[in-house]
């Protein structure tokens, strides 16, 4: 088997898919984006959401490439990543080790220890507590349903740790 260099990465808020993302980048020189980033144009004065064709377009362009990394939560529209990449890593973390990193998270970023896309605000706090709900109870059967056709690609991790019995079949990085 050859290094993959087309990787899509879907889980929940919390589940490690932005960690497990920059890391791989890292590891197999291969650029990463953010879905959010693909959905939303990032100004100071605040973000902006692009159209379906502007987003659709942008996403058609990153999977255009040689490689690429992109992660996210969002899965009814990137089935054009889906059937390009080499792996799609399903990150079928823990709902409460979920809820305590987006705890972590933002506190991290109130105190400024952490970057954010976004205002980490308490709205924004409770959002994502909601999202990560919404994500256990409907998104999840319905991405398991949705990836049932691109099965010999999937990998499901219970934790982005156990990567590195992954990648560790095709580099001898030590771990990831």
């Amino acid at each position: 088997m050859n290094i993959p260099n087309k990787i899509h990465i879907i889980g929940s808020v919390g589940s490690g898919k932005t960690t497990l993302a920059r890391t791989l980048s890292t590891k197999l020189q291969i650029p990463f984006y953010e879905l959010d980033n693909v959905v939303w144009k990032r100004f100071k004065t605040g973000d902006v959401r692009r159209t379906v064709d502007e987003r659709d377009d942008y996403l058609n362009s990153i999977i255009q490439t040689e490689a690429w990394i992109l992660e996210g939560v969002h899965y009814e529209w990137v089935s054009p990543s889906f059937q390009s990449a080499d792996w799609i890593i399903f990150l079928d973390t823990n709902f409460s080790k979920r809820k305590y990193r987006i705890t972590k998270r933002f506190i991290l970023q109130k105190i400024g220890l952490e970057k954010a896309n976004y205002q980490p605000t308490f709205k924004m706090f409770r959002k994502m507590f909601q999202w990560n709900t919404h994500f256990e109870h409907k998104s999840k059967p319905e991405i398991m349903k949705l990836l049932n056709q691109f099965h010999d690609k999937v990998i499901i991790l219970k934790d982005n740790s156990e990567i590195g019995d992954y990648v560790g079949k095709w580099l001898s990085i030590g771990g990831v």
